[in-house]
């Protein structure tokens, strides 16, 4: 699919022909959404612009993402998206920029190209210019960012406050075993979700950085000092996710203590219990030989003295280790 966008006096607005075809001739932003071969040879052929294959997209050689040709830059940034859902996902966009346009080529659908859409239909202040469009996407996608690990930090505050109101003595083990599975559960979705955001500052921090230095000449000075403030915005969520990312991983390591704790009392009680049963059946074992030659076989009270030795052999024990603490 491809949408185009003209500037008009009251905002951003879709260029279509008669049958509802994009008009490209005149554009100032197209947009390629998920192309098919025709719409791809459509757009190269009238535009002049080589639209990259999905699979070029998603090439991690820096070169391959970020380069100019033919007086457009190519800039290629991995987009987090899905993330308000389970499985947050990573999508390549491209963004081609020329004196006269902007191109963006995506097969995904993320919320901020839909939140600058809808502001740039009222504000045609904020699509300007092809570079004006092209800052206010990353600025989108930035703060789309920002609010996700915002949002995670909150989250993150009441997951710690549950880890560390599990009750170890009172609560049952079967409810206390589920709400540790959970916990472990919500850690991993939030540390994808963490994942897929710091992977998209990563890679926008790149864009940025070339776009201000090796793209300067088709993009123009003016913008220049937005991309300068988007730069400095990514760095600083970068360092906040990193905090973020610290505190996730301390929760992992709290909830895990919980679970070896959890496992270690459950051996203890198998060893106190042997530790225990283990005299009284060693003078069963002992008297229940049944030679000959035992003295105890002739006694009247053999019976009941062995059955106090065995008693007490099990209640000494276990006295000695709930005295020391152990238990």
């Amino acid at each position: 699919m491809i949408r185009s966008y003209v500037l008009t006096d009251a905002g951003l607005r879709v260029s279509a022909g008669a049958h509802g075809e994009a008009v490209l001739d005149g554009a100032l932003w197209v947009d390629v959404i998920s192309p098919t071969v025709v719409e791809d040879a459509r757009v190269e052929t009238e535009l002049g612009i080589k639209i990259p294959s999905e699979d070029e997209m998603h090439d991690l050689e820096t070169s391959a993402r970020l380069y100019e040709e033919h007086g457009a830059v190519y800039m290629t940034a991995t987009v987090a998206t899905q993330l308000d859902s389970d499985r947050p996902q990573s999508s390549a966009v491209t963004f081609i920029a020329t004196r006269e346009r902007i191109i963006t080529v995506r097969y995904c659908d993320p919320v901020p190209f839909q939140r600058y859409v809808a502001f740039a239909e009222t504000h045609p202040a904020s699509a300007s210019s092809s570079t004006v469009i092209l800052e206010g996407l990353l600025e989108r996608i930035v703060e789309r960012i920002a609010e996700v690990i915002e949002r995670l930090g909150l989250q993150l505050d009441a997951l710690s406050a549950e880890v560390f109101a599990i009750d170890q003595r009172h609560s049952k083990a079967s409810k206390r075993d589920a709400k540790l599975r959970e916990i472990l559960r919500r850690i991993g979705q939030h540390a994808d979700l963490l994942s897929k955001s710091r992977e998209s500052l990563v890679s926008l921090g790149r864009l940025t950085s070339f776009a201000r230095q090796q793209g300067a000449a088709v993009l123009g000075p003016d913008c220049q000092a937005r991309l300068a403030t988007s730069e400095r915005d990514v760095h600083a969520l970068a360092d906040h996710a990193s905090f973020v990312s610290s505190k996730i991983n301390f929760l992992l390591d709290a909830t895990l203590g919980y679970i070896n704790i959890e496992q270690n009392g459950i051996i203890k009680i198998f060893s106190v219990a042997a530790v225990v049963f283990l005299p009284p059946t060693l003078i069963g074992t002992i008297y229940g030989m049944n030679f000959h030659g035992m003295p105890e076989l002739e006694w009247s009270l053999g019976y009941p003295l062995a059955l106090i030795g065995m008693v007490a052999s099990a209640v000494l024990p276990y006295w000695y280790f709930n005295r020391r603490g152990w238990l």
